[in-house]
């Protein structure tokens, strides 16, 4: 089974879609990667939909990609004495440490990181930004601000908090636990929630030890301005626009998504944009014109994946979500304008061997206009590099290692195949030819371009470009 387009789709399992028979409805429809949300998911529950997506995988003899999204902290008011309470444009509050205030007047926090890191001028957002607030002045236990937005305020409504650089790790000792269990089952990639800093990239990835491949979550103003230093820590990224708008200007984000995009694809790593891509979904059979070209315009930007959250999740119509975003992407890949935007935006390429390879493989294939790309991986970093080029033609990876195909189903264009390894030269192109007709990308006579490193089996050294024909079977 191949997919006719090159985005790849990610959509978020939840109590509309996390049956086995609903798993396949959704794969059929056109999922590639599969996220379990761990805000909502328990280790019993991350087990039995582990265990059944990979039957399902065994079931259609493709490899399904599986993501695991940690909770990360979560920073929240504490119990407010006297119920929920309106606050008024220009009202001075006072802010106190603890579960709860002795006075009505007090608004509770209990996390004394905000006290220890907060500064003057800073804002604090509550409940996704709906009310403002602005520092004045701040001690050890207790700090003075001033509404500049008004709203109501309840008890454990949520805290966000743009300015200021948090002192604590962005996994809890629960995202602990559920590394833990999800490493344990094989999971194919580790999704880091609060990401400010590089070091958490680091942490993460210190733990992780190659087992899964370890995606960033741009989430906060802070991690932007250390975006490079992430992005070359982290194994892909993704656009989490959901609060990047909370802490940031809404009309900032559209900017910022194209800005991260494009780093990931210069880096030659995936990126998915995620967040209120299909919301009127969760209700609606058809998405708003708005939300169509919302997921159009990260397909024209070379996203590697376009994910649903609660449209697949929780809604009334994921399957029809996740055709939509199929219907969405194909027409947009078949669009006139979309392969020469896609050009434009091709980087220069490193100076280094691989690099250089996978540039001459681009201009061959555009050249000859080979039916596709064959890159024989052990790590996938081959696959990755050709996906880089966002070459017209397909890419197939076949690859001895089933974890490597599994993380590739996140990888725009790439078409991942498990296969024994290659034994010589002669081997590979024959191998190489006989795979894209069986899986149905290439015809006899048709060309193909084929690319490894030599010797094979090399990690990372891909040195190595041939041109072929497809055979007829024999």
């Amino acid at each position: 089974m191949r997919r006719r387009r090159k985005t790849k789709i990610l959509a978020t399992l939840g109590p509309a879609s996390n049956t086995a028979a609903k798993m396949r409805e959704l794969f059929d429809a056109g999922v590639d990667v599969f996220r379990i949300n761990m805000s909502h998911t328990n280790h019993e529950m991350l087990k039995q939909m582990v265990g059944a997506l990979r039957a399902l995988a065994e079931d259609v003899g493709r490899p399904v990609g599986i993501l695991c999204d940690l909770q990360g902290p979560k920073i929240r008011l504490g119990r407010l004495n006297g119920g929920p309470r309106m606050l008024v444009e220009g009202e001075r509050i006072r802010l106190v440490l603890g579960e709860t205030s002795d006075t009505p007047a007090d608004v509770p926090i209990p996390h004394p990181e905000i006290f220890q890191a907060i500064k003057q001028k800073h804002a604090l957002l509550i409940d996704d930004g709906k009310v403002r607030l602005r520092l004045l002045r701040k001690a050890d236990t207790f700090a003075e601000a001033i509404v500049e937005v008004a709203g109501e305020i309840k008890d454990r409504k949520g805290v966000n908090m743009p300015d200021t650089l948090l002192p604590m790790s962005a996994m809890t000792p629960k995202d602990r636990a559920d590394l833990d269990a999800a490493l344990e089952l094989g999971v194919d990639w580790i999704a880091l929630s609060f990401v400010q800093r590089p070091e958490d990239v680091a942490e993460l990835k210190k733990i992780v030890q190659g087992r899964a491949g370890v995606l960033a979550k741009i989430e906060k103003p802070k991690a932007l301005e250390s975006l490079a230093e992430i992005l070359e820590l982290s194994d892909a990224l993704m656009v989490a626009r959901g609060d990047l708008g909370v802490e940031m200007p809404l009309e900032r984000v559209p900017g910022l998504q194209k800005q991260i995009i494009r780093a990931a694809r210069k880096a030659g790593k995936p990126v998915v944009v995620a967040t209120q891509m299909l919301e009127s979904m969760i209700s609606s059979p058809v998405p708003t014109r708005a939300e169509v070209g919302d997921v159009a315009q990260a397909v024209f930007e070379g996203a590697d994946a376009v994910m649903l959250s609660a449209e697949s999740a929780s809604g009334s119509y994921p399957v029809e979500a996740v055709q939509m975003m199929d219907r969405i992407a194909m027409s947009v890949e078949d669009d006139p304008l979309y392969h020469s935007i896609i050009e434009a935006q091709r980087s220069a390429p490193e100076r280094t061997t691989p690099d250089a390879i996978m540039a001459a493989v681009h201009e061959v294939t555009e050249t000859i206009d080979a039916k596709a790309i064959v890159c024989w991986t052990k790590s996938g970093l081959t696959a990755m590099r050709a996906a880089r080029e966002r070459s017209h033609a397909p890419i197939i990876a076949p690859t001895p290692d089933l974890a490597t195909s599994r993380r590739l189903s996140l990888v725009w264009g790439t078409h991942s195949v498990l296969t024994e390894d290659i034994r010589d030269f002669d081997d590979m192109v024959k191998r190489a030819s006989q795979i894209a007709r069986q899986e149905g990308f290439a015809q006899a006579g048709e060309r193909i371009v084929i690319t490894a490193g030599v010797p094979l089996g090399t990690t990372g050294a891909t040195n190595m470009l041939r041109v072929a024909f497809v055979e007829d079977e024999q």
